[in-house]
């Protein structure tokens, strides 16, 4: 495969394409660093065939967040064109990049995840009615998010009363769905897995501790926002317990090759899966790396275990 071109595809229409632009970059260049011959390229849905078949493109390392990356869209071109990729594929794709549909599985599984309300744009009417429906239903501070969007976009929690149809009308802005999700209190954590041979394994557990004590865009993407902790300072039986409701929403939702679960641990060491991230950030610096380094794998070692992975 060293012999062959990689197409590394970044960017894309969403509105995390500069954050992908960083994890492709980063992929690029580990791969070209174990020796690989990785090219970036930019998504642009109408050129991309075009543009791997005119470079000659043997695989697709998808590196794109968000729109077309995550929703299936990319998946189906490259199917349709017989091009290996990297990932999940078309359908587990869709359903874990809308979290009103990711919702819909793990309860229908059985697998532990907050309770919610999925609120339809068309069908959502008055939004002083709704308010008072989720404050009927789960209080306060609750948790107001777009069903289809990735990176802390969109998303709120609502801490006052008189946020929430604002928060509604911001969600509403980039998704016709909306879920309204009680707030879980405790410890956020996440699990990268890796599939290999069949076997899915978990990763350390990582401890997500932002200062400001939500978890949002500013924490993610501003450094020294938010401390990172790996492996999480769980007990055994609760880093078990975590990983093995990650491993449950893995197979639940149909994932392959790497992908992140992000999971709410209450005070009562009691797991909820909150969303799966099937192209998660790739830098050096980001999650998944982060857990593979607690187990002696490189970044440059992941990238290529995650091109191998490539179907």
């Amino acid at each position: 495969m060293k012999q062959d071109v990689i197409a590394v595809v970044l960017g894309g229409p969403s509105s995390e394409a500069d954050i992908s632009r960083v994890t492709g970059g980063a992929i690029a260049a580990a791969l070209r660093e174990k020796g690989y011959n990785a090219k970036e390229v930019e998504l642009v849905p109408d050129r991309l065939l075009a543009t791997l078949h005119a470079m000659g493109a043997k695989v697709v390392f998808n590196a794109v967040h968000g729109k077309y990356g995550e929703d299936g869209r990319l998946q189906s071109i490259l199917e349709a064109a017989g091009i290996p990729y990297t990932g999940c594929g078309v359908l587990a794709s869709a359903v874990s990049m809308d979290k009103a549909a990711t919702k819909r599985y793990l309860q229908s599984a059985g697998v532990s995840t907050p309770r919610c309300l999925i609120i339809n744009k068309r069908e959502a009417g008055d939004l002083a009615a709704v308010k008072a429906h989720i404050l009927e239903a789960f209080g306060l501070p609750v948790v107001i998010k777009a069903a289809s969007q990735g990176s802390s976009i969109g998303v709120t929690i609502a801490k006052e009363a008189d946020q929430i149809e604002a928060a509604l009308t911001d969600a509403f802005s980039y998704s016709d769905n909306v879920l309204a999700e009680e707030c879980i209190q405790g410890k956020e954590l996440t699990v990268a897995l890796m599939e290999e041979k069949g076997e899915i394994k978990p990763l350390p557990v990582i401890w997500i501790a932002p200062h400001s004590g939500a978890y949002d865009f500013h924490s993610k993407y501003t450094k020294g926002a938010t401390d990172y902790h790996c492996p999480a300072p769980l007990d055994a039986a609760i880093t078990e317990h975590v990983q093995k409701l990650a491993v449950a929403a893995y197979k639940v939702l149909g994932l392959s090759g790497v992908a992140r679960i992000d999971v709410m641990l209450n005070e009562q060491g009691q797991g909820f899966v909150l969303e799966a991230n099937t192209v998660p950030g790739m830098t050096p610096t980001s999650l998944v790396p982060k857990a593979a380094a607690a187990v002696g794998i490189s970044f440059p070692d992941l990238c290529e275990r995650i091109l191998l992975t490539a179907k």
